[in-house]
């Protein structure tokens, strides 16, 4: 009995790392990879997916049907109405908290990227693209971030964020969409200020004033603000795993694999994959598979709260294995938070549909 039970309990934490690892492994490989195995892997033409599944289907239609039942079971959970109804107090005093929060993440992420030297994430740094300048830059990431967290003068932080954002575009291209998850927040702030979502103070402004016209125009956009910072939020998520799992997938291979020069790569990735059974093309398939839905969940407004959470526990199992620096997580850290404790606007699918009155799905 007692092997039987042992061996119960082992299936099961083997099928929870098998959904929650090759996610957790992959993410973010280049900050997991060194800067020649990064640039050796994009040289590279990488594998193809097709080919890999083609010869696997029927593993790849049994998780792919465990996959849809999980969304299934969620999505049944979250709109049962005597549970919306038990939750929807503190889902009230939580929703205006949100705003805050996403604004101030975004500040911290500013002033850490002042610190460490690098717009972003760590493969950016300030040197590489401002030379003499860079002291300037930092000084000006210093002064964006700290209005951004103190709520002060927010929208010229915004619009002097939003003309380094556009700079990294001309230094970097299209691998800038692996940040629109600090664009959307950008945008937010230089549409409403530091403003709340709800209940938000206004001040006594003079009709026909610049200042009643800018109360106005933010008023009327605040409907959109959280539309705007799930889209923005999930391009990131979707072009960083494209980017790493599809168009150039032996970064995420070496990582799965554990080829990669480093040791928590080489000791932990290669050993946890070994165990699962998991051939390492098959796992970075499947990893890819869940990144883009996960980013399509954001983009609708499908089970949000659940996905954050999801997004959440995956982000710090990876961040504990393989010992990553935190700060160009703080983003992914912070914004899903913003997302749980807004929940579901009126342009998300779920909101549209299952929200009524102030009553909404649960995760």
């Amino acid at each position: 009995m007692r092997s039987s039970l042992l061996s119960l309990a082992r299936g099961a934490a083997g099928a929870a790392a098998l959904l929650l690892f090759p996610f957790a492994a992959s993410a973010h490989e280049v900050y997991v990879l060194t800067h020649d195995e990064i640039q050796h892997d994009i040289a590279s033409p990488g594998f193809s997916w097709w080919s890999v599944i083609a010869a696997d289907m029927h593993h790849f239609m049994f998780w792919a049907f465990i996959g849809i039942l999980t969304v299934l079971v969620i999505f049944g959970i979250s709109i049962i109405r005597p549970l919306e109804r038990a939750l929807l107090p503190m889902f009230e005093r939580m929703k205006p908290y949100a705003p805050h929060i996403s604004r101030i993440t975004v500040g911290v992420a500013f002033l850490a990227g002042a610190w460490y030297q690098a717009a972003y994430g760590p493969e950016l740094p300030l040197a590489a693209n401002w030379g003499p300048y860079t002291p300037l830059i930092t000084a000006v990431l210093v002064i964006v971030g700290g209005l951004m967290i103190a709520g002060l003068y927010v929208r010229t932080a915004a619009l002097a964020a939003l003309a380094l954002f556009a700079a990294n575009v001309y230094f970097q291209g299209w691998y800038m969409l692996t940040y629109t998850n600090y664009l959307g927040e950008i945008l937010v702030l230089l549409l409403i200020g530091a403003h709340g979502f709800h209940g938000a103070r206004t001040r006594h402004t003079e009709p026909g004033s610049w200042a009643e016209r800018v109360a106005r125009f933010s008023h009327k956009a605040k409907p959109y603000a959280f539309l705007i910072l799930r889209v923005g939020f999930g391009v990131a998520l979707f072009y960083a795993s494209f980017y790493a799992k599809f168009l150039h997938n032996d970064l995420a291979l070496d990582v799965a694999q554990g080829t990669g020069i480093l040791p928590t790569v080489v000791t932990h990735a290669y050993t946890v994959a070994q165990y699962l059974g998991f051939e390492p093309h098959f796992l970075v398939i499947g990893a890819g598979i869940v990144e883009f839905v996960i980013a399509l969940f954001f983009i609708f407004g499908i089970e949000i709260r659940f996905t954050a959470l999801f997004l959440e526990f995956w982000l710090a199992l990876s961040l504990w294995y393989f010992g990553e620096v935190v700060w160009p997580h703080l983003i992914l850290i912070g914004i899903p938070i913003a997302f749980i404790f807004y929940g579901y606007d009126k342009y998300s699918i779920e909101g549209w549909l299952f929200k009524k009155r102030k009553m909404e799905p649960v995760l």
